[in-house]
């Protein structure tokens, strides 16, 4: 990587888009610090001990710590001018950095980019390319949203949602959101998916179209998804791979699929392929990161057994464990997609489902609380339970227009067995007292870190209780 001789000041440190990019960051000789709320509070410990054991420096948010030796203040897109770092920043005119201005600089100093985007599966596919490629030795730096399982045992990859490599090739997830997405000049250029989330269809193709067309080397585009192949016309100079399930049409397909509870075999252009984590939009998933890696230059062969040695990325349909035969799973679903994906993996095997859904911003709610519902409603059966606390409210002004009653009260109407709760201890109570042997419980939501936690006691109260 290039050489960022520089003091950076991460302001909310701890989320999961700027740790791992201040660890890459500090890779490449720039001195860090940084402030979070949740190490103020003494949560989420682990994280800030990664931080901490890669020199990075931790003061409290409260202002003191941006002063003037500080080069630029880096914040997300989440951050408000309310917060103390900030306001210290702007009256010390401390220059203040995005996060994906900074991710940017970084990723288009390295010889390949990879960039994978999407609505649904980003970290996931961004998780399995780096399995592949660390797996040929390619010693490539990576930038993920969510922590990868296999590699959290790698001191180079200590907080699982980051690879501290070598300036040759930067795999990175792209951010649709906060149309951040646009920065990026991608060598190779990764489409999972299109759906709404966060912003309206006509935007999101916009954003989408604009990322492909910007690649320099080819596109890889899912035939599965009918939003992506509309795109292709766009893209008649570029160099195209596609994928998909049963498709004659299509580079890469999958046939022959086998799905376990915690695994899924196929076969791939007469490859055999045993994927260690279950469900079709993994299978979606591996084809996209077998293709970019082919794009790249591996055989077909060493990229299917590189993603064979993938297991999984924290909090996407995670099995935590068993507890008086209550089965409990962790998961990051928090959009339409996300959320049919991960129930339909799971209505494949037997047993009821109790699921704690936490939404992850009223403005989410407001823009797609008619399909969050139908998602449930299309995947439950009668027995299953939908339980729901207030929306995660991470601070600054919003609209609560529309709250979590109004969506459980919409989800009655629709025949889901709903249930709303002021908050997670109630809701806890009821779930404990409500859960028998054999269901499983899917403690669901985006953001909040806390929710492991919650799972994790729910699952020692249980227990307890057996």
């Amino acid at each position: 990587m290039k050489d960022f001789n520089k003091t950076y000041f991460f302001s909310g440190i701890g989320g999961s888009g700027m740790l791992p990019l201040a660890l890459i960051l500090k890779s490449c000789g720039a001195k860090v610090f940084g402030s979070d709320r949740a190490h103020d509070k003494g949560e989420s410990k682990e994280k800030f001990t990664v931080l901490s054991e890669f020199g990075v420096s931790l003061v409290p948010q409260d202002g003191k710590g941006v002063t003037e030796e500080i080069d630029s203040l880096v914040i997300s897109s989440a951050v408000e001018k309310t917060v103390p770092d900030v306001q210290a920043a702007l009256d010390k005119n401390i220059p203040i950095l995005k996060r994906a201005e900074l991710l940017a600089e970084i990723f288009h100093t390295a010889e390949t980019g990879i960039g994978i985007a999407g609505t649904s599966g980003k970290s996931t596919v961004t998780g399995m390319i780096a399995t592949i490629f660390d797996s040929q030795n390619l010693n490539p730096t990576v930038m993920n949203g969510g922590r990868v399982k296999n590699l959290e045992g790698d001191h180079k990859a200590r907080s699982g949602s980051c690879l501290l490599g070598e300036n040759k090739i930067f795999i990175s997830e792209m951010d649709e959101s906060d149309g951040s997405i646009d920065l990026f000049t991608p060598d190779i250029a990764v489409l999972n998916n299109i759906a709404v989330d966060h912003k309206t269809l006509d935007e999101l193709k916009a954003h989408f179209t604009s990322f492909l067309k910007r690649s320099k080397r080819g596109c890889i585009i899912n035939l599965e998804d009918l939003y992506s192949v509309e795109l292709l016309p766009e893209l008649t100079d570029k160099t195209i791979l596609t994928y998909g399930i049963e498709r004659s049409d299509a580079d890469l397909s999958a046939s022959n699929l086998q799905y376990f509870s915690d695994k899924t075999t196929f076969e791939i252009n007469g490859h055999a392929v045993s994927l260690n984590v279950p469900g079709r939009h993994n299978v979606l998933n591996a084809l996209a990161a077998i293709a970019a890696s082919c794009l790249y230059g591996l055989t077909l062969e060493n990229a299917v057994r590189g993603v064979e040695l993938f297991s999984g990325i924290k909090r996407r349909l995670e099995r935590l464990g068993e507890a008086g035969g209550v089965t409990y799973y962790d998961d990051f679903a928090h959009n339409p997609d996300k959320i049919a994906a991960s129930l339909s993996s799971l209505r494949k095997f037997e047993g009821r489902l109790i699921v704690m859904f936490q939404a992850h911003g009223f403005a989410p709610l407001r823009m797609m609380g008619g399909e969050i519902i139908e998602a449930f409603k299309e995947n439950f059966t009668s027995s299953d339970l939908l339980l729901m606390p207030e929306v995660y409210y991470a601070g600054g002004t919003v609209d609560r227009s529309v709250t979590a009653r109004h969506i459980i009260d919409r989800a009655k109407q629709e025949g889901v067995n709903a249930h709303y709760f002021e908050d997670r201890e109630k809701l806890a109570s009821f779930l404990l007292e409500t859960a028998v042997p054999g269901d499983r419980v899917v403690i669901m939501g985006a953001r909040d870190d806390t929710l492991t936690d919650f799972c994790m006691k729910l699952m020692q109260n249980q227990s307890q209780a057996a």
